[in-house]
C-alpha cells in the first residue's frame, strides 16, 4: 500500500525490521535454531506449488499463524518506533507479515513480504485490485473465492515469487537521514540488498543481540540488544547526536 508522505523539515528515519522485531511479542522467527523453517518444510507450506498440491494444508498453516497473530500485541520496541514520529519523519520497511507496527501506531509501514491480515487471488496474487482485508478471527476456507473466481490465499509473498515493493523500499532508503536495521539476519534476498541504498553520509544502526557482521562501506553502530531494549538505546544515541 502506498506510504503516506510527511511534510516538513524533520529528519527522515528509515527502519528495516525482520523477525527479531516481533519475536518478543511471541511471533516465532524463521531461520533461528528453533525457527519455523527448522520445524516445517517451506516446500510444503510456502510456495505456489504447495498451494496447488495441498490447498487445505497450506490454508491450515496460515490460519494457525493468523490466529496466533490475533492473540499477541506490539512490544515495547514497536511502540517506541511509533513514538519517534514525534521527532522524525519515520518510515518502517518490514519483512514481517504481522501488523504489529500498525497496531503500535506507526503511520508509514511498507510490507515487503505481504500482510497476514489480507487475502488475495491465487491466480493473480500481486494485483492490488484483488487484495482485501480479512478478519484474523475468520479462517480462510478452501471454498473461499477471490473476485476473479480463483481460490483465496493469504496475501504473503511465497518462495519463488517476486517482491513487488522492493523498488519502493529502495527509493525510501535512498533518502534516509538515519537508517536503522532491527532483528534481521540479512540472509534473505532481495531484502538484504536494500542496505546498499543507504546514503554514505547517513548514520547507520544495527539492533540485534547477535547481529550479522556486515562488510559494507559504511560506519555502522551495533546495538547488541533485543528490539525492546535496543530501540530504547537507539533513542538515547539519537538524542546525544542532536
Amino acid at each position: 500500500m502506498p506510504m503516506e508522505r510527511i511534510h516538513g523539515n524533520r529528519k527522515r528515519l528509515v527502519v528495516l525490521t525482520g523477525a527479531g522485531m516481533s519475536a518478543e511479542s511471541g511471533i516465532m522467527t524463521f531461520r533461528d535454531e528453533n525457527g519455523r523453517w527448522r520445524q516445517n518444510d517451506w516446500r510444503e507450506l510456502a510456495c505456489a506449488d504447495a498451494f496447488v498440491r495441498n490447498h487445505a494444508q497450506v490454508l491450515d498453516f496460515y490460519n494457525d499463524r493468523r490466529r496466533q497473530l490475533a492473540q499477541v500485541s506490539p512490544n515495547k520496541g514497536h511502540l517506541l518506533l511509533a513514538e519517534l514520529e514525534k521527532d522524525y519523519e519515520v518510515y518502517v520497511i518490514t519483512q514481517n507479515v504481522d501488523d504489529l507496527h500498525e497496531r503500535a501506531g506507526s503511520s508509514n509501514v511498507l510490507h515487503l513480504h505481504g500482510d497476514l491480515t489480507e487475502v488475495t487471488s491465487s491466480a493473480d496474487p500481486q494485483n492490488p485490485s484483488y487484495v482485501k482485508k480479512y478478519p484474523l478471527e475468520t479462517p480462510i476456507l478452501v471454498d473461499d473465492m477471490a473476485s476473479d473466481g480463483s481460490a483465496l490465499r493469504p496475501n504473503v509473498v511465497w518462495f519463488g515469487e517476486p517482491v513487488s515493493n522492493i523498488v519502493e523500499a529502495s527509493r525510501i532508503i535512498e533518502k534516509a537521514d538515519v537508517f536503522v536495521v532491527i532483528g534481521t539476519s540479512l540472509k534473505v534476498r532481495p531484502a538484504a540488498d536494500l542496505l546498499m541504498y543507504c546514503p554514505f553520509t547517513s548514520p547507520f544502526y544495527v539492533i540485534d543481540p547477535k547481529p550479522a557482521e556486515l562488510r559494507l562501506p559504511y560506519k555502522m553502530t551495533y546495538i547488541r540488544e533485543p528490539a525492546t531494549v535496543g530501540v530504547e538505546s537507539l533513542i538515547a544515541l539519537l538524542a546525544d547526536e542532536t
